[in-house]
């Protein structure tokens, strides 16, 4: 026993080690621990020897009367614990080191273990998680004897240099801090990984680094697919959930486009914080982002006076854009901002229209209650003279040519890649059934808007023509704003909305708003010739599973259980050569929402009919998110969508438009989730799909 705990620390490093800590219980007693070490032989003492030993000690270092008699002298054992507060101070300062300058993701009690394995990794070289380590196929053969040095040299220089290694997290390209944009970079390589420890899966990644250290592209070096999730059996702290994830290495290139702010530009149509969005756009150039989107508002460029366009700030902007070498998309927002989920501006449309409204409230939107919705203009003055003379899709192609007239060197350099033409509220192509501010709340079904004079007089020449003009009407009891279909007489099961008059009515109602968007994207089609033109659909799911979809035909979609309201929408923008933008990209991961089963919704029943008819028509599909994201569950859910793994014809989305660029987004962790998603979309291999 003397000789396995003896009193100088030479018997200790000979033999079996024994770490002896006094630990306070939750009793505030003394409690004694021992951890049993392997011996100079390495060969693990039996049970029944360690508890002989375990017991021998307690009986040397305790008294009945709670006191201790110590083994060794009190300055030495004062001296063994100011080594190890040395040694866990030295530890955590490496520790610091790393994470704040190398990016290094090691967990808060992580040991020198985890530091040499980390810096093996680095190097090429793979560590599984029993500690095994040896150099990766694609470092070459070397001498036996030179592993160790080669590796010490190679972790060395890493560490001097600062360049661009590997990561357990598993994401290349870096990003600080939202006010810290210099040339750090992230510790890691996207690869495929087809099976853990595979040594046929090593692979090399280009791995972007900020544009702050003037925008160039380093690569990473070579690392093996394996399992980085555990070091010495300990979970490494961020890690994704063990979720199944569909590799998408190889599959089509999606570009990837991001929103900016609603506000970029402010009511003077001046860029707001050029500096910061500068430095916010070449963070997203660094990720190979390949463009922004954003909304050209009609309420800021011809606010004061009809056919008086300001552009200057929405130039200020696109010239930054094109200096990044980034793509542009941009929406024609003929509609409001503020008062919508998400708005965070208030944008009203412009003053002198204001002021026509005033005088004739029937321009706008108007419900059963007589309230007006000041959105958008209503479908009802599409063709009337009312807006000083011109018409509202004269007033809308105007805004139009003077956009094209005054960027014509974007679209002619290709920067432009896309023109959405806003055809309703929230760009949106629906009626304003849903108001918040007129008291709607979800997931109620909404109201008709079609009760303004102009709206109401092709009510009555259709009823007329019809030769029913006691149809010239809208229903009345199709319930308030947030009434659910089976409180109402009209959405009800076998209700008026399947009658004769329900037919008729809702399908005048739903064919006023496809003429609307025919107008009007004629007109684009003459304004942007040769250029992409899109037009966005909502993705209204609630309601979906009841036989009436009220919520559907109050926005405008004629498409209860037993008709199609989509075929006729995709056929028009065919006729225009216009892409869908189908704002509904991640919806199928709500489905098991409380919420969503209560409303009776069915958001994969919704996605599939709206692509159904998309692909049918042949024509190009876009999409947005339609809530924000930033986890992975949900970008899986994006990509499922943007490229069906199940398609017989592998068709697929042709670009994808983030909703929307936020502190939030340029976090450390939700801007390498984002980073991993963009690599995903562009079909390239990342690291550490979970399968």
């Amino acid at each position: 026993m003397q000789k396995l705990i003896g009193a100088n620390e030479e018997d200790d490093e000979e033999e079996i080690e024994m770490d002896v800590k006094e630990e306070d219980n939750e009793n505030g007693q003394k409690h004694i621990s021992a951890q049993m070490m392997l011996g100079a032989d390495g060969v693990m003492p039996s049970t029944s020897h360690q508890f002989q030993i375990q017991q021998q000690l307690q009986e040397q270092v305790s008294t009945p009367g709670g006191g201790a008699r110590r083994s060794r002298p009190l300055e030495e054992k004062e001296r063994t614990k100011l080594r190890e507060r040395h040694r866990r101070a030295l530890t955590a300062r490496i520790l610091a080191g790393l994470r704040k300058h190398g990016n290094y993701n090691l967990r808060v009690r992580a040991d020198i273990n985890d530091v040499i394995a980390a810096l093996a990794r680095e190097a090429g070289w793979v560590v599984l998680p029993d500690g095994t380590t040896f150099p990766s196929r694609s470092q070459g053969s070397r001498p036996a004897g030179d592993s160790s040095a080669g590796l010490t040299s190679s972790s060395s220089e890493m560490l001097s240099q600062q360049a661009p290694p590997t990561s357990l997290q598993g994401v290349s390209s870096g990003y600080c801090a939202l006010v810290e944009y210099n040339a750090c970079h992230m510790k890691g390589v996207f690869m495929p990984t087809p099976a853990p420890y595979d040594l046929s899966s090593s692979g090399h990644s280009q791995s972007s680094g900020m544009v702050g250290n003037g925008g160039e592209q380093t690569e990473s070096l070579p690392l093996i697919a394996g399992s980085m999730e555990v070091i010495n059996d300990k979970q490494i702290i961020g890690l994704p959930p063990k979720l199944p994830e569909r590799d998408f290495a190889g599959t089509p290139y999606v570009p990837v486009y991001v929103m900016l702010p609603l506000g970029v530009v402010n009511m003077k149509c001046e860029l707001v914080d050029p500096d910061g969005l500068l430095k916010q756009l070449r963070v997203l150039k660094s990720i190979n982002v390949d463009g922004v989107m954003i909304d050209c508002w009609w309420g800021i460029v011809e606010a004061h006076a009809p056919q008086e366009y300001n552009w200057n700030g929405y130039r200020k902007l696109f010239q930054m854009v094109h200096e990044l070498k980034l793509k542009l998309q941009v929406v024609m927002s003929f509609h409001e901002c503020g008062g919508n989920v998400g708005d965070d501006v208030c944008i009203p449309l412009p003053h002198w229209v204001a002021e026509i409204g005033r005088s004739n409230p029937d321009i706008f939107f108007t419900d059963r209650e007589g309230r007006r919705n000041t959105e958008c203009l209503s479908w009802g003055i599409d063709k009337e003279r009312v807006l000083r003379g011109r018409t509202a899709v004269e007033v809308y192609f105007d805004f139009m040519r003077s956009f094209r007239v005054e960027f014509n060197e974007f679209f002619e350099d290709g920067i432009i890649s896309m023109v959405e033409v806003g055809l309703g509220p929230c760009g949106e192509l629906r009626y304003p059934s849903c108001p918040v501010k007129h008291g709607w709340r979800y997931p109620g079904i909404g109201e008709f808007q079609c009760y303004d004079q102009y709206m109401l007089k092709s009510l009555r020449k259709a009823a007329e023509m019809r030769g029913h003009s006691f149809w010239a009407r809208g229903p009345d009891n199709a319930g308030s704003y947030s009434s659910h279909p089976h409180e109402t007489g009209f959405f009800c099961d076998e209700g008026d909305y399947d009658g004769y008059y329900g037919r008729f009515f809702l399908n005048w109602y739903s064919q006023l708003l496809i003429n609307h968007g025919d107008l009007v994207l004629s007109l684009a089609k003459l304004a942007f010739e040769g250029s992409c033109i899109a037009a966005k659909l909502p993705g209204i799911h609630w309601w979906y599973k009841t036989s009436s979809h009220a919520a559907e035909l109050t926005a405008g979609f004629y498409n209860p259980c037993n008709r199609d309201g989509y075929i006729a929408i995709a056929a028009m923008l065919h006729k225009h050569g216009a892409a869908l933008n189908f704002a509904c990209a991640e919806l199928q991961f709500l489905e098991q929402l409380e919420d969503l089963q209560e409303a009776l919704a069915n958001p994969q029943g919704l996605v599939w009919q709206v692509l159904n008819a998309a692909w049918e028509a042949c024509i190009t599909v876009v999409s947005e998110n339609a809530f924000v994201c930033h986890d992975r569950v949900g970008y899986n859910k994006i990509l499922e969508n943007v490229k069906p793994v199940n398609d017989p014809d592998g068709r697929h989305f042709s670009s994808f438009t983030y909703l929307r660029l936020t502190p939030l987004l340029m976090e450390r962790q939700n801007f390498m989730e984002f980073e991993r998603f963009v690599k995903r979309m562009h079909g390239e291999a990342v690291l550490y799909l979970q399968v």
